[in-house]
């Protein structure tokens, strides 16, 4: 269970104004029908939760549970910061790279055609770039944390990999190495480009062809050919805790903030926007509440489906044995951090990873919540996910 800031304008007050006609339309799928379902569900008395009482003041509060969905913008927080400490502990304390894969979007319609397909390629690609410079530049083994992301600002469709790629790598005579010529970046970002788009077309023409598909996609791969491929490389960033944080604003984010939306009209919906054709200024974008909807929908990844992913020195099944003469003094102690959070509640830790404290009173800002009944847990009545969200609609 999960709480948040209140916002004046909300994803569930979009779908509960607009959902209905979306849904009327038979775009959406089973998956992105039970996304939105979930979305109007959240934090509401559908899926239960507490009734509390204030020790000092006396005033009851009540405090739902959350839908745990990870498309939903009220669910992600605290995920993130636990997500953060976790990493923390298998982080090599070196620079770290910033690396964005980008593909055009002439091959968006193979993404809408297989998802998991299109998504499995960008993955592969971009951890074999990785892998092959690793080895011609440096003589080394590298690693990367990769992180997908689907949508751009405004909500379009815009598959890419945000990575960070450590500073480090192991050579074949099984010693640690610094690698980075220059700060201000990793590998030369034109080769590495190149590299890219070669491997993404390879492996996505290879895969088209076993899946006897690939002439209806001839135009588009034709079209993604003849473009200029883009991989953004950023300045190295020192310190672990640092680069974990910076990427931890990218792992459980969603296609849009609740803080972002605007305004909710009875027609259109309006929120904030990065424009990077103008320095990165934000703007306001105005889409019709379907629109809006429909765009969202674009970015609910299938089930089970894993955004975050490790590569190289930083795969789950690499055992890291840090050289201690090799990041001398930022190694944490990764003892005494398990040791502190075996004593502390699940409050306790919220606390301290987030700053909110899920047990003061929000009336009298002093007295502790203490919990005096448990409630239930709605029951739908029997019936397609359609149907129920149509009932919610209402």
């Amino acid at each position: 269970m999960e709480k948040h800031c209140k916002s004046k304008h909300e994803l569930a007050h979009i779908v509960r104004q607009f959902g209905k006609s979306l849904l009327q339309s038979g775009e959406l799928s089973p998956k992105q029908i039970k996304v939105l379902y979930n979305i109007l569900q959240c934090r509401t008395a559908s899926l239960g939760g507490h009734e509390q009482v204030c020790k000092d003041c006396g005033v009851i509060h009540y405090s739902y549970n959350s839908c745990r969905d990870r498309h939903c913008p009220k669910c992600q927080g605290t995920k993130q910061a636990l997500w953060i400490e976790k990493l923390m502990k298998s982080t090599l304390a070196v620079k770290h790279y910033h690396i964005i894969f980008t593909v055009p979007h002439e091959l968006n319609q193979i993404y809408l055609w297989d998802r998991r397909l299109y998504c499995n390629i960008l993955f592969r690609a971009a951890s074999r770039t990785l892998h092959s410079f690793g080895y011609t530049h440096y003589g080394c083994e590298t690693g990367a944390v990769a992180v997908l992301h689907t949508w751009g600002q405004n909500l379009s469709l815009h598959p890419h990999l945000h990575c960070i790629v450590p500073a480090a790598g192991y050579s074949l005579s099984g010693k640690w190495r610094h690698i980075g010529k220059y700060d201000n970046y990793l590998y030369p970002v034109h080769q590495l480009s190149a590299a890219f788009k070669g491997k993404f077309l390879d492996s996505i023409k290879r895969e088209l062809r076993k899946l006897s598909a690939m002439d209806g996609f001839k135009v588009c791969l034709e079209k993604a050919h003849q473009k200029k491929w883009v991989v953004y490389c950023e300045p190295s960033m020192a310190g672990a805790e640092h680069v974990i944080r910076y990427l931890g604003q990218y792992t459980h984010r969603i296609a849009i903030s609740n803080q972002r939306i605007l305004n909710v009209d009875p027609t259109h919906v309006t929120f904030v926007a990065k424009d990077y054709r103008d320095r990165a200024q934000k703007k306001p974008v105005s889409l019709t509440g379907e629109e809006f909807l429909r765009r969202f929908s674009l970015h609910v990844m299938p089930d089970g489906y894993v955004r975050i992913r490790r590569f190289g020195i930083y795969h789950h099944s690499t055992k890291l044995h840090l050289d201690l003469q090799f990041v001398p003094d930022e190694k944490p102690d990764i003892e005494q951090m398990a040791a502190d959070q075996n004593d502390e509640t699940a409050s306790e830790r919220i606390l301290r990873l987030t700053g909110f404290d899920l047990t003061k009173c929000p009336h009298c800002k002093e007295g502790r919540l203490i919990v005096i009944r448990t409630l239930p847990r709605i029951r739908s009545p029997a019936g397609n996910l359609p149907s129920l969200l149509f009932a919610k609609l209402q």
